[in-house]
């Protein structure tokens, strides 16, 4: 049986972000597979490591705190819970909005904390010889600019740029990412005849969301350099091809 956590990012579950993660739910659980979810605003999750979140914090380094944590059984509990529910999940579904160009930052500070060193990857468990390669993630964002304007050539920035870095996250702990799912103009200023249409548009976009869950295995992934395209000084090779502009011959 399919295994899919959810993790949501948004102050409010009656957002569209909200109903959008309820729809992954449904979809999911329709199709006979096993659901948990982190709805990490509402749940009180705290994304901020620090030195007191352990037992020896003694010259607080945050790798060794973690390595430590992980050996001797003394990971926080909250951030166990959430390694539990990720171990345990063949897909990982992150729903949020883009805010200032980036996702939540409790997204980033579940991150901070969950993919911990020690428990989730090591030095030499990461990217492709990564412990999470049976696992593939899908990101569902909504902006509130407009399509035109998330495009490479739009004022507010290629919305699969912002993207990336979370992306990589991933693809560090072996996990395949499959290319995001956007929908744009989502916010509440709306008013009279373009309110409607924009509503009539989510809610199509919501119905359509179990054609998504039921194909996700086929979703198109997102492309990264093999470990063996970076030369012992961890550089592109010439001969290696650049997938992406964040990782480019110079």
């Amino acid at each position: 049986m399919t295994q899919t956590l959810i993790v949501m990012a948004h102050p409010h579950r009656g957002s569209f972000t909200g109903s959008w993660a309820k729809q992954t739910e449904i979809a999911s659980r329709s199709l006979g597979g096993g659901v948990s979810r982190s709805d990490l605003v509402q749940d009180g999750f705290d994304p901020v490591e620090r030195f007191d979140h352990y037992e020896d914090s003694t010259g607080f380094d945050v790798l060794k705190c973690q390595e430590h944590a992980s050996d001797t059984g003394t990971i926080p509990a909250s951030v166990l819970q959430e390694m539990d529910k990720l171990l345990a999940a063949d897909r990982i579904i992150l729903h949020f909005p883009i805010w200032w160009f980036g996702p939540p930052a409790i997204i980033k500070g579940w991150c901070d904390r969950v993919l911990a060193h020690g428990a989730m990857h090591t030095s030499k468990e990461r990217f492709d010889t990564g412990r999470h390669r049976d696992k593939t993630v899908l990101f569902c964002v909504s902006t509130g600019s407009q399509e035109a304007e998330s495009a490479p050539d739009g004022r507010e920035g290629d919305v699969r740029m912002l993207l990336w870095p979370l992306a990589y996250t991933f693809r560090y702990l072996g996990c395949k990412v499959a290319k995001p799912q956007v929908v744009h103009g989502v916010h509440g200023y709306w008013k009279g005849d373009k309110k409607e249409k924009t509503e009539a548009r989510l809610a199509a976009h919501l119905a359509a969301h179990n054609d998504i869950i039921k194909d996700f295995d086929n979703l198109p992934l997102m492309a990264f350099n093999a470990d063996h395209d970076f030369d012992e000084h961890g550089r592109l090779r010439p001969e290696a091809p650049s997938v992406t502009p964040f990782i480019k011959h110079v």
